[in-house]
């Protein structure tokens, strides 16, 4: 399993968009890595997250490859995953952190 974290804003994604976002990073993860995304979902409740004073609606999603991806791939990867979440919750791509570190070594 590839492990992703997904840690969003409390009350800004509903139960049906976080669902259908489990399985569109699942999915993303096989097809990029070849097995399945295990998700852990956090909720930052409200007024606890911050960006330039204002109450954040800033999403972060961080998988952890299962083997090193090179730079030009792993843009590619970024990309594609970056865009899989806004398409999703119509948020603009500037409130999307995404990461995918290689495997500690």
């Amino acid at each position: 399993m590839i492990s992703c974290n997904c840690i969003v804003q409390a009350g800004q994604i509903s139960p049906e968009t976080e669902a259908v976002l489990r399985a569109n990073l699942s999915a993303f993860a096989e097809r990029a890595f070849g097995e399945p995304a295990e998700i852990n979902w956090r909720a930052i409740p409200e007024r606890s997250g911050f960006t330039a004073a204002k109450p954040s609606t800033s999403s972060i999603i961080s998988m952890a490859a299962n083997r090193a991806v090179p730079q030009p791939e792993r843009a590619e990867l970024l990309k594609e995953m970056c865009e899989l979440w806004v398409n999703e919750t119509h948020r603009s791509l500037d409130e999307v952190v995404g990461v995918i570190s290689d495997p500690q070594t």
